[in-house]
């Protein structure tokens, strides 16, 4: 895969789809810039290049033009994350917005504003797409975030540079990372799934029983295989209609001699909440009353030793409800085990909302291999799915 790395930009002017979609306070101030960095290297290698960056994004889900959500909120912390002057234009798209681009001298940077006050950009309309192709002359995806959308600017917008579009570091990277769980990995290969339905995670199971030599599953969902397997499961969370998907995914693992690890005990609550009394029982003996919230002690020991032995691993959702302090404790021994098997060699992807936020809280985001900084993406390439926005570089 062809990188920036080949490519000067010296008096281009490039047109870049960032995912610059960051959270606002009451204030509207930024409040937290990971995205913003995430791109920054893109950018400074374009303006280092003597080229000149338009970029694009969208900031939440407005309904036409909405003022809360102005790019224009955004400005200082962008500024203050590149150390350039950022342009801002009120227009995203006309003869307006291409005049100031045609304008920009080679190290200037400038913002259009919020693509999404467009509906055509969610329906990947050609022509707002062609108007987006107007104010550069090629184009850079460096949205992994958004790369699984068919949308105007990340991925229709590509036609009309058909020898000048490429891959920015960010997305590059994250292509580099899944690849090399699902293609390149030294065995053996770990993936470690958690989060509550085993529905949410069906396909991504089914695609990796192929690459895999073991497969952890906690969280909520592995109540579902305890239960399905005759266990008592007491309150804790279950999806009745997939009981049978569980044994067939077990018997699936079987067949393609792929390792399954269930939790074998839990840390139960008699509530939902951080404050009720707190007890361990074995996974398929969890008394009514009770609800499995965490990854037992056993459990706990048994998957840091799965890990250790591995020198590929995927992590994606968490051992329990790791939002409660005292439920923590498993999501948390298993970025720890994640992180010291990485620190021995081993590559370690963490992806997914939920992961992700758990590696962030538990500061362990610098312990593992990479963070993917694309929750929907992410889980679409798990599944095998070709990315629109990934497919519109290569075609």
């Amino acid at each position: 895969m062809q990188t920036l790395d080949n490519i000067s930009f010296s008096g281009l002017k490039v047109l870049i789809r960032v995912d610059f979609n960051v959270p606002l306070n009451a204030e509207q101030k930024v409040t937290d810039d990971t995205r913003i960095k995430a791109a920054k290297p893109t950018i400074d290698k374009i303006l280092a290049d003597g080229g000149s960056c338009v970029l694009m994004t969208h900031l939440g889900r407005p309904k036409g033009v909405d003022e809360n959500l102005s790019l224009r909120h955004i400005v200082p912390m962008i500024e203050k994350v590149l150390q350039v002057d950022v342009q801002f234009s009120k227009q995203t798209i006309g003869p307006e917005v291409e005049a100031q681009a045609q304008n920009l001298k080679p190290g200037e940077v400038m913002l259009i504003e919020n693509l999404r006050f467009f509906e055509e950009e969610t329906k990947g309309d050609k022509k707002f797409a062609e108007s987006l192709s107007k104010l550069a002359d090629c184009y850079v995806n460096d949205a992994f975030g958004t790369a699984h959308r068919a949308h105007a600017s990340t991925t229709i917008v590509a036609q009309f540079f058909p020898n000048n579009k490429h891959f920015g570091y960010l997305l590059s990277k994250e292509i580099d990372a899944i690849d090399r769980v699902m293609k390149s990995g030294e065995k053996p290969v770990l993936a470690v799934l958690g989060g509550a339905k085993v529905s949410s995670k069906i396909t991504i199971i089914e695609n990796i029983l192929d690459k895999v030599d073991h497969l952890i599953i906690g969280g909520g969902m592995s109540f579902t295989f305890a239960k399905a397997r005759g266990g008592q499961i007491g309150n804790s969370i279950c999806e009745d209609d997939k009981q049978e998907l569980a044994l067939s995914i077990l018997a699936t693992a079987k067949e393609k001699g792929v390792e399954i690890h269930l939790p074998q005990d839990v840390v139960a609550g008699d509530a939902f909440s951080n404050d009720g009394n707190q007890q361990i029982f074995p996974i398929d003996q969890i008394p009514d009353g009770w609800e499995g919230m965490d990854a037992g002690p056993e459990s706990v020991a048994h998957f840091a030793k799965v890990v250790s032995q591995s020198k590929t691993i995927l992590w994606n959702g968490p051992l329990g409800v790791f939002e409660f302090s005292r439920f923590s404790n498993g999501t948390i021994s298993l970025g720890q085990a994640i992180a010291k098997s990485t620190a021995q060699g081993a590559f370690s992807l963490v992806g997914g909302g939920d992961s992700v936020a758990a590696v962030k809280q538990f500061e362990m985001e610098n312990q593992v291999s990479y963070v993917s900084t694309g929750g929907g993406a992410m889980l679409e390439s798990l599944e095998g799915k070709t990315l629109p926005g990934i497919a519109a570089i290569m075609a």
